[in-house]
């Protein structure tokens, strides 16, 4: 890789980066490519050259969040272990909503608004991705590697289960009466909610959990 295209890269993600703070804080409307560009440290032009627009902008991030959430779920086939899949999906999942609150729910709150930046992307791409998703768990129902069950809802499941430590935060930090999750409770939360979750597909929790 060149010294120029390293650059580019490096760039590249350092604008995400602080886009992904700025929008995560102030959602699409309150956030501004001047304030993205001083968070990142360069000039609003680097930013407009590299995305085009606050909105083309706000797409990649919410692009990056959805591939970060199910890149291990996304290279899984049929010949591998459901129970070891389905399990570290949870966990990596589970960590970032602890790590990445705010871009959890500023996804969540544009699906809630509508989806008006995303609709396409979720009917042309994400829809496409779910369906292979849900072969994947029905061919592993065929073969008798987990129960039958209904695959689109187990997807929900995960989904809705491992986010709502990040889009309820705040809920979840007061009436535990905490400021903050930490590493013994993301381990705890983990075993619960993938021990119930892989028991109702008729799985057992790996031995190394």
């Amino acid at each position: 890789m060149s010294k120029r295209q390293n650059h580019r890269e490096e760039v590249f993600v350092k604008i995400l980066e602080a886009a992904e703070i700025e929008f995560g804080l102030k959602g699409y409307s309150g956030a501004s490519l001047q304030h993205i560009a001083e968070r990142a440290g360069l000039p609003k032009p680097n930013i407009i050259y590299y995305f085009q627009s606050k909105a083309n902008l706000y797409k990649q991030v919410l692009d990056q969040t959805l591939m970060g959430w199910n890149d291990l779920f996304d290279r899984a086939t049929i010949d591998d272990d459901p129970a070891y899949v389905l399990d570290s999906f949870i966990r990596v999942k589970l960590k970032q909503s602890f790590d990445k609150g705010p871009t959890s729910r500023l996804f969540a709150m544009e699906v809630i608004g509508g989806a008006l930046h995303i609709g396409d992307y979720l009917k042309e791409e994400l829809r496409p991705w779910f369906m292979s998703r849900i072969a994947l768990l029905q061919g592993w129902m065929d073969a008798g590697k987990m129960r039958q069950c209904d695959p689109a809802s187990v997807i929900y499941m995960i989904w809705s289960s491992t986010q709502h430590y990040a889009d309820f935060e705040a809920q979840v930090l007061a009436l535990s009466g905490i400021e903050s999750l930490t590493d013994d409770d993301l381990k705890r939360i983990g075993d619960t909610v993938s021990g119930i979750i892989l028991t109702g597909c008729g799985l057992s929790l790996p031995s190394n959990h």
